[in-house]
């Protein structure tokens, strides 16, 4: 297999929420991610928008990147069918390994485990440990209170507008993703044929 065009870390659920648009939203991550060349970097996981992600990745012809701990391999949550299964002891271990593999990072719905993912990647980010572009993908107005609370953030004096644009907030996932790879200074274009040959 040729190497991947972009590497995107996508952080999500391990659960496929009450909305369906969010399993939606995560099909369609993946079936673009796989049908423009790139590899998906998640977190391992068989089940919820993690397993949606990772299948549609991998149905589009793209490479599946999975990094889980071994507490959850033994709960049998392991997605046996990435290209590359990466078995870790901690949860540092795991999140580093993503942010390595990575060019970009995106976070569709979920719980405080994404959040957490979301907010230490921007806080590396912000403290310039990385320079790879984030990106929220707010499904269903799934984060519409947290945004508003970020503002509030800015105005109480906690935060800076800076730090805010340095997240990439969309609702649509094709522009989202193209705004990601671009900006970590991948093409989509197609490469022409004659510089192939």
């Amino acid at each position: 297999m040729a190497e991947p065009a972009f590497s995107i870390c996508v952080y999500c659920g391990s659960r496929p929420g009450e909305n369906p648009a969010f399993s939606q939203a995560a099909q369609a991550v993946g079936q673009w991610i796989g049908s423009h060349g790139g590899q998906l970097v998640y977190g391992g996981g068989l089940s919820g928008l993690m397993g949606t992600v990772a299948e549609a990745t991998r149905l589009s012809g793209g490479r599946v990147v999975g990094v889980i701990p071994q507490t959850l391999v033994d709960k049998e949550l392991a997605n046996r069918q990435c290209d590359e299964l990466h078995i870790v002891q901690t949860m540092h271990e795991r999140k580093a390994m993503m942010a390595e593999r990575s060019n970009a990072f995106v976070a569709l719905p979920g719980g405080i485990g994404t959040f957490e993912e979301l907010f230490e990647v921007w806080t590396w980010r912000q403290l310039g440990y990385h320079d790879k572009p984030l990106g929220l993908l707010n499904v269903g107005g799934y984060y519409d209170g947290l945004l508003a609370f970020l503002q509030t953030s800015v105005a109480s004096g906690f935060m800076r507008g800076w730090q805010m644009d340095l997240l990439h907030i969309a609702t649509d996932s094709d522009a989202l993703l193209r705004t990601l790879v671009q900006s970590a200074g991948h093409s989509l274009e197609p490469v022409p044929l004659r510089s192939v040959i």
